[in-house]
């Protein structure tokens, strides 16, 4: 197994939330569907609250994807075991989907109180 490909894995996968994010930003679905976008139960229930969370969850993308990215520094600062980075690596990357998620139906539920 190669570790050294493991311990970048935090760059990489955030990079791509950042592109994403971009790409989500700029370019969101214009209308529900079930091929890509921010889709939850929550999110899908009507227009407005999908174009807001859309909106939401890519900016949300963005700045956890470079938190996320920037986290693979730890890596070249600290001389941790390499079973300890992978570890990091996996925590990071799971505690960023879930805040996304969480973050994005929060915001959601509080703005559109129905």
């Amino acid at each position: 197994m190669n570790f050294e490909a493991l311990l970048f894995m935090p760059l990489i996968t955030g990079s791509i939330f950042c592109v994403t994010g971009i790409i989500m930003y700029f370019f969101p679905p214009k209308k529900i569907n079930a091929l890509y976008g921010y889709r939850t139960k929550n999110s899908m229930k009507n227009q407005e609250q999908w174009d807001f969370s859309q909106i939401y969850s890519a900016k949300l993308l963005i700045v956890l994807g470079a938190l996320l990215a920037l986290s693979s520094l730890l890596r070249l600062l600290f001389n941790l075991e390499q079973n300890l980075i992978m570890f990091l690596s996996f925590a990071l990357l799971f505690i960023t989907v879930i805040l996304i998620l969480v973050l994005t139906e929060n915001a959601i539920t509080k703005t559109f109180k129905s």
